[in-house]
């Protein structure tokens, strides 16, 4: 599942859509036009989501162009029989919204992805497999027109698996340890408790999600009474449901740390302990977990070299870490107030490792070497320029956020070394084409302009403008006195 408030980046992501050619928008159709019905409709709505904030918006109306076109066409050509085949996805489409796939760290409100095929496999050997034959045999024969049809077998098999489920994980029956561990390892039995309590109450989580503002912008006082109000279905007030309601509120958040709210709001108090005592205290317990997840997606990114997403990230994370800091009561000895100062140390030791290497990379681009170390041939390699200039950039957008990240003395004082030393070493480069031996021009002139894109980042279009004409009359004044000369 996709983190909340992060928008997933397709492949042509870097392209920008004024620059895309027609065979690129080809190519992007080609790669949403695979991904299941689900993730379609996912990535629709976090780009719709995306244009809501007035964030990413060319980037998010491209690909939402084209996303409706496929899903467009898609019910065109299935208009004939809008059926599945797919029994199990039938049954499994009420747990989509809770999904994550394999790999990501779960919580509460949340299950496996890899846990559905041993749960179907297990309910058509022993959970219920005459129910699940019938089931099959009525979808063969249902005619081509059957949409109604197609979502009321759906009904009664997300039923049948939920009364299957709860016979074997329910009270009475004496040991069922070994008619468990037939359905598979234990974090598949731990998911499969999950997936009967909610195909037991699709219903209420249907009448919630109706209730639901479609999108939660700012959260409030009056969307808390709101989303509070929404949420007063008993069904799912239980321990093991209230985590799964508290899921679906969060997907539809700009601001998903501010699930806390509703905790503090039901408390009537900012103190955790009286969080904590509250059913709702588990809001603290999510939010804390989508920042770490957040985190290692943003020490993820950074250690691959990808940058698009990482002033998404910081936001995210600078704005949740602050806001838990100062709505919340947090004792630093507590085990919520540990996990927050434990989310700092490692978003502070991922960035700061990061920012300290930046400058020794610039050095290497821009130092003037002698004329005489500078072999026949060399090059200043564009692609190590483009990653340093995302780096000064990345740099650029810590400073943002340095003091709530435990970054703020490291990244106010690489910055200030960026500018001066590319500001001195760009002067000094440009005044080297002045003298500079025909042998190793072409060298130092891609040094000139590694750093007038480095002066681009740090203070501009018009510095590095200015810095460009002057590296173009000092090549130009070169070549007429070489002229003259001869």
């Amino acid at each position: 599942m996709i983190a909340p408030g992060r928008i997933p980046r397709p492949p042509f992501y870097r392209a920008l859509p004024g620059r895309m050619s027609q065979t690129s928008i080809e190519r992007l159709r080609e790669y949403l036009a695979q991904l299941p019905p689900q993730s379609q409709a996912l990535l629709m709505r976090e780009f719709e989501r995306a244009l809501e904030r007035g964030q990413d918006t060319a980037v998010a109306t491209l690909v939402l162009e084209q996303l409706r076109k496929i899903v467009r066409k898609s019910e065109a050509e299935e208009a004939p029989a809008p059926r599945t085949d797919d029994l199990s996805r039938l049954l499994f489409q009420a747990l989509e919204p809770f999904l994550v796939e394999a790999g990501a760290p779960i919580r509460v409100g949340q299950i496996r992805r890899s846990s559905l095929q041993p749960i179907w496999q297990w309910l058509g050997r022993d959970g219920a497999p005459d129910k699940l034959n019938e089931f099959e045999v009525a979808l063969a024969r249902m005619p081509a027109d059957s949409a109604g049809q197609v979502e009321a077998l759906a009904q009664k098999l997300q039923a049948v698996a939920a009364d299957a489920i709860f016979t074997l994980t329910g009270p009475g029956g004496g040991d069922k340890s070994r008619a468990l561990a037939r359905v598979g390892p234990p974090n598949v039995i731990e998911d499969l408790y999950s997936a009967g309590a909610v195909l037991g109450v699709r219903e209420a989580i249907a009448t919630l999600n109706e209730k639901l503002p479609r999108f939660l912008r700012a959260f409030g006082e009056p969307q808390i009474a709101s989303v509070t109000s929404a949420l007063n279905i008993p069904a799912l007030q239980t321990p093991q449901m209230l985590p799964f309601a508290l899921s679906i509120v969060v997907q539809r958040m700009t601001a998903p740390w501010q699930i806390i709210r509703l905790a503090i709001k039901i408390a009537a108090s900012d103190d955790e302990i009286r969080v904590a005592a509250t059913p709702y205290g588990v809001a603290v317990t999510i939010a804390l977990h989508d920042l770490s997840c957040v985190a290692a997606i943003l020490r993820a990114d950074i250690k691959r070299g990808h940058f698009e997403t990482v002033a998404d990230n910081l936001k995210a994370l600078h704005d949740g870490v602050r806001g838990l800091r100062t709505e919340l009561d947090l004792r630093n000895d507590s085990a919520w107030g540990k996990q927050l100062t434990s989310i700092r140390a490692d978003i502070s030791n991922a960035l700061q490792s990061e920012i300290d290497s930046v400058p020794g990379r610039v050095r290497r681009i821009l130092r003037q070497r002698p004329e005489k170390d500078i072999p026949p041939g060399a090059r200043v390699d564009s692609t190590e320029v483009e990653e340093t200039a995302a780096l000064i950039d990345f740099v650029a957008t810590c400073r943002n956020y340095a003091s709530e990240l435990a970054i703020n003395e490291v990244t106010l004082r690489t910055y200030s070394d960026l500018q001066q030393y590319v500001e001195r070493s760009t002067e000094q480069l440009v005044q080297s084409l002045r003298a500079a031996d025909h042998k190793v021009r072409t060298y130092r002139q891609q040094q000139v302009q590694a750093a007038i894109r480095f002066c681009q980042v740090l203070f501009g279009d018009d510095y590095a403008s200015l810095m460009s004409r002057a590296a173009e009359n000092a090549a130009t004044g070169e070549r007429s006195k070489s002229s003259r000369a001869s």
